[in-house]
C-alpha cells in the first residue's frame, strides 16, 4: 500500500456491487487508514448520500455531494461536462473526509443536469491526477468478441475501438470509452472489474495481479 499513499483512487460504483454482504465499505476505510484518497462516483443522483450513510456506520467520514456543491461539476445543456472544480475535494481530503459524488452537474442556468456516471468518474480522475480509476461492471471486464474471455490489458486505442465496434453492451462500451479517455487525460491506469468480488477495490493495491480489464497508456505487443 505504500506505493499508493497520498494517491487518489476514483471508483465508479454500480448497485449490484453494493448489495448484501459487500466488502466495499470496509475497503474504503482501509484505504483511508493507509493515506489513500478514494473518491466514489454513484450510479444515479441521490445515491451518494445513501452510500455515505452506509460508510459512516462503519466509522469512516463520508460526505455525499452533488455537482452543484461549491460548483463541483459544471455542465452544458446537452449533459456534457464543461469543467470540474476540485477545490472542495481537496478540502475534504485535507480533513480526512471521503467524497461520494452524484452524477449530476450544475448548468449555467443554475439547474441540475443528470450526467453519465462514467463521464463524471473519468473527468474527476483526470482533474485530480488520480493514480487509478475503477469502473465496476458485472461482466468483470471487456470480453474478447472472438473468445468471450476477459481481456487482461488494453491500450486506450484498443479500448476505444472495442467500445465503438458494437460488440459490447451499452454500459460496458461506456465504461471502456471512459477508461480510455481517462488514461489519455493522464490517469496512470483505468480498470473495469466486477465490484462484487471480495475486496475488488483494493486487490490491485495489495497484489501484483489485477482483476478484470486494465487500460494503460503502454503499447501492448500483439500475439501471433
Amino acid at each position: 500500500m505504500s506505493a499508493y499513499a497520498g494517491s487518489t483512487i476514483v471508483i465508479r460504483v454500480e448497485p449490484g456491487a453494493l448489495a448484501g454482504r459487500t466488502t466495499f465499505f470496509s475497503d474504503l476505510g482501509f484505504m483511508l487508514e493507509h493515506a489513500v484518497h478514494p473518491v466514489v462516483v454513484a450510479d444515479e443522483p441521490g445515491a451518494a448520500k445513501r452510500l455515505a450513510g452506509r460508510l459512516n456506520q462503519l466509522g469512516s467520514a463520508g460526505v455525499g455531494l452533488s455537482g452543484a456543491d461549491a460548483g463541483l461539476i459544471l455542465a452544458g445543456a446537452n449533459a456534457e461536462i464543461r469543467a470540474i472544480n476540485p477545490a472542495l475535494l481537496h478540502t475534504l481530503f485535507a480533513n480526512g473526509y471521503l467524497p461520494l459524488i452524484d452524477p449530476e452537474g450544475l448548468s449555467l442556468a443554475a439547474e441540475g443536469i443528470r450526467l453519465a456516471a462514467d463521464d463524471v468518474a473519468r473527468a474527476v480522475a483526470a482533474v485530480l491526477e488520480a493514480k487509478r480509476v475503477l469502473f465496476f461492471h458485472a461482466g468483470g471486464g471487456v470480453a474478447d468478441p472472438r473468445t468471450a474471455e476477459v481481456i487482461a490489458d488494453l491500450t486506450p486505442a484498443e479500448a476505444l475501438a472495442l467500445a465503438d465496434s458494437g460488440s459490447l453492451d451499452a454500459e460496458l462500451a461506456s465504461a471502456a470509452r471512459a477508461a480510455a479517455r481517462s488514461v489519455r487525460a493522464g490517469v496512470e491506469a483505468a480498470e473495469i472489474l466486477d465490484g462484487r468480488v471480495a475486496h475488488a477495490a483494493i486487490v490491485e493495491m495489495l497484489t501484483e495481479s489485477h482483476l478484470g480489464t486494465r487500460v494503460t497508456g503502454s503499447i501492448r505487443i500483439a500475439r501471433a
